[in-house]
């Protein structure tokens, strides 16, 4: 009969490098606290990597850069879980990912359905906070990072060179999506997608 740390590790091996996880992934195949202990050993051992309390990783390396550190999108997933909770990038880093700012913040704030968390790896701080459904409401698609990026940046913040970084980034199907979702939008990010849309007509 295998041991927990046996059908852990077999787990961990079928799924790909650079994959982030809790605990809670591996319930199905031991007790809660023979799991825990299975990938403590699993650390200490140098099969995983553990990146803050109750956070792992099978690391990923590359040839010239090393050892790879998660991306905060692969973090946020892990701490969400396996369940429906949905996570959506906001503030500093929602504008990074658009263009909008050049520098990738320390402290990178997704909104959630699900429970509050925050967890540091290394210099950078990752933080689900939850809030409201109609926050969430286009989470996982472009509307929702436009929305956040521009609620970040403010209304007297937004100029043409913010329009055109976003003109550019944006494809044709993209802006369909932004005017389907223009309801969920404030009245100023409206206009702001409207003239988004024009440009591609």
């Amino acid at each position: 009969m295998q041991s927990v740390e046996d059908k852990v590790v077999k787990r961990i091996y079928a799924g790909k490098r650079g994959m982030v996880f809790t605990p809670p992934r591996f319930f199905d195949l031991g007790s809660e606290n023979s799991v825990r202990k299975a990938l403590q050993t699993l650390s200490e051992k140098g099969v995983i990597r553990r990146l803050g309390r109750g956070l792992y990783d099978y690391p990923a390396s590359h040839p010239k850069l090393g050892v790879l550190t998660p991306t905060p999108e692969q973090i946020a997933m892990a701490l969400a879980g396996k369940d429906k909770t949905r996570i959506q990038p906001s503030g500093a880093y929602a504008a990074n990912l658009l263009g909008l700012t050049l520098q990738v913040p320390a402290e990178v704030t997704f909104l959630t359905d699900g429970a509050t968390r925050t967890v540091t790896v290394g210099n950078q701080t990752i933080t689900l906070k939850r809030t409201t459904p109609k926050n969430m409401a286009a989470a996982g698609r472009i509307s929702g990072l436009v929305i956040q990026a521009l609620r970040y940046l403010g209304q007297k913040h937004v100029n043409q060179k913010v329009i055109d970084t976003l003109d550019r980034r944006l494809s044709p199907e993209d802006r369909k999506t932004l005017l389907r979702d223009i309801k969920l939008a404030p009245a100023w990010i409206g206009e702001i997608i409207r003239q988004l849309a024009k440009k591609d007509a």
